[in-house]
């Protein structure tokens, strides 16, 4: 079987949502309110959610951030204190005490506010598809975080949800920043016009060192540890294959569409103490596309190895290599990008907010990076049991990491996944 024609990838491109390749859509349609304030609600006070609150006001001067939920009060209170200090912004930063809200139910309080135009959901991954279902309920626009779930029934609840805003015309922006970047928007570009050929082939890459740790206390219950712990829990983050190895998988599926199939392998080789939880610390998995296509994928977080966070694209006339702030084609027709490249986690904002303003293409990219998460879920689920996964199996697996019951008290740790063991649900 081919590659991907220049005339598929144009097609697949432009129902990817970039906003170079978007027609307006519904933008003509919305409310102007070029002469009022964007006012903006973060769920999910951690370091992720204070950094989108503050690109959201780099973003444009009519943002104003007026509400705050976390599960715990110190996280906000933290989050809330640091955007206080961002300079010249901090005068944007207007919560109120009755805007805090702390909780499982604190995404509902925000999201029943009246006058928010927008809602920040920055939790851990887990708790994305009840998010937002809840903000697209409310009629919030979205700048939702990836990944935007961690198993299939969450992945089902989100392009439902993304369905729905888009009926609602509510705007939707994911936090897969790449898509906003302008190095691989020009690159995107050159491949749909040809410059490396049909693609025939890919390979991504997320290889690094560990990450942080939350150490648990005497006084913390089994769900307040994993919460605060999340990284390390299946059922929070979706393991780093998920978590943050969405990003390289997301571009490959702009180039490729969705994949048929995942063939996976991994392990917990270094990792291995209580405190790391249930997740694996490396991950290789072999992508099967409709069209004959394999993509190869690796993701590791392994303190001493070499690092490698980058996408590669083959096709029948040369190679497209990219990764942030960075992308060449070699071959035929070299090219290497050499523009201003700007800060694609403030360009998601701004293209959100004129979105939402009318002043740009109506963007919902939630089915999108719906199916790039269910990408990432479905490599994991191959390389947890040692099993094959179509794309069909994936879409309608019964898997569904949810806990009993949202409170604090006991949880106990799902046991480490074994290939060849651990059944393929």
């Amino acid at each position: 079987m081919r590659g991907t024609t220049r005339r598929e990838f144009l097609g697949m491109a432009g129902a990817a949502g970039a906003a170079t390749f978007v027609a307006p859509m519904f933008a003509a349609a919305l409310t102007r309110r070029n002469d009022d304030f964007v006012r903006v609600g973060v769920i999910g006070c951690g370091g992720r959610g204070t950094g989108a609150a503050y690109n959201a006001l780099e973003a444009h001067p009519a943002t104003r951030i007026v509400a705050m939920g976390d599960l715990f009060a110190d996280r906000l209170e933290g989050s809330l204190n640091g955007l206080k200090g961002a300079g010249e912004l901090a005068s944007r930063v207007e919560v109120p005490d009755d805007h805090k809200f702390v909780g499982f139910d604190a995404f509902e309080r925000v999201c029943a506010l009246d006058g928010i135009d927008v809602v920040v959901l920055a939790t851990p991954p887990h708790f994305r598809p009840q998010h937002l279902e809840a903000a697209v309920r409310a009629g919030k626009h979205v700048f939702c975080e990836k990944p935007v779930a961690t198993d299939p029934a969450g992945i089902r609840r989100v392009i439902a949800a993304a369905d729905l805003a888009r009926a609602k015309k509510i705007s939707i922006v994911a936090g897969t920043q790449r898509r906003h970047e302008r190095c691989y928007l020009d690159l995107m570009k050159r491949i749909g016009d040809g410059q490396i050929g049909d693609v025939v082939a890919a390979r991504c890459y997320w290889n690094q060192g560990g990450l942080w740790v939350h150490e648990r206390k005497a006084e913390y219950s089994d769900m307040e540890w994993q919460c605060r712990n999340w990284l390390y829990f299946c059922w929070l983050s979706g393991d780093h294959i998920c978590e943050q190895h969405v990003h390289n998988l997301d571009v490959v599926n702009w180039a490729l569409g969705t994949p048929v199939a995942a063939h996976g392998m991994g392990g917990r080789q270094v990792r291995t103490e209580p405190k790391y939880g249930n997740i694996f610390d490396h991950f290789a998995v072999e992508y099967e596309y409709a069209n004959g296509v394999h993509a190869l994928s690796e993701c590791r977080q392994i303190d001493g190895c070499e690092g490698r966070v980058e996408e590669v694209l083959v096709g029948t006339k040369g190679t497209a290599t990219s990764r942030p702030g960075f992308a060449v084609i070699e071959g035929k027709s070299p090219w290497r990008f050499s523009e201003t490249n700007g800060n694609p986690y403030v360009q998601e904002h701004a293209d959100l907010i004129a979105s939402i303003r009318g002043d740009g293409p109506y963007l919902n990219e939630g089915r999108r990076v719906g199916e790039s998460t269910l990408t990432a879920i479905m490599g994991r689920m191959s390389a947890y049991t040692g099993k094959a996964v179509s794309w069909e199996f994936a879409q309608t697996s019964a898997l569904d990491l949810s806990p009993a019951k949202y409170e604090f008290g006991d949880l106990p740790v799902r046991p480490v996944p074994v290939p060849g063991r651990t059944p393929l649900l």
